[in-house]
């Protein structure tokens, strides 16, 4: 059985992606906890159609210094730059929908690599999970 846990919710970055088709463009990060806006993230189509995620600004919060490099996370991440950090890989869209899975995605905090699903309505909604 998955363990679902809801990872973040992404929410338009731009108003040109509130209507937009796919999940390509930029999208800010918001904690699903506090509400606050965590990062800034572009979704880049790839060649192979797969869709990946990278962390192009990490945003100031009171009270909270970012952590500048993935201290705990498995190779390749070992104590990369968070910044710049691809932490989204291998998403795909499921056709006929505006649903995308069989991606991964990388905790850079926690350190760890996770299963992602995402769904595309007026917000980017993501959802990691592990067996």
């Amino acid at each position: 059985m998955f363990k679902k846990i809801l990872l973040a919710a992404l929410t338009a970055g731009c108003m040109t992606n509130l209507w937009a088709n796919d999940i390509t463009g930029t999208w800010q990060q918001i904690d699903d906890k506090t509400g606050a806006a965590k990062a800034i993230i572009v979704i880049s189509k790839e060649a192979n159609n797969t869709y990946s995620g990278k962390i192009v600004k990490i945003t100031p919060r009171p009270d909270y210094n970012p952590r500048e490099k993935c201290n705990n996370c498995p190779a390749p991440y070992t104590n990369q730059p968070i910044l710049g950090m691809t932490i989204l890989k291998g998403l795909k869209l499921v056709e006929g929908t505006k649903n995308y899975d069989k991606g991964r995605i990388i905790d850079p905090l926690a350190g760890k690599i996770y299963d992602a699903k995402m769904r595309l309505n007026n917000t980017v909604g993501l959802t990691h999970y592990y067996l």
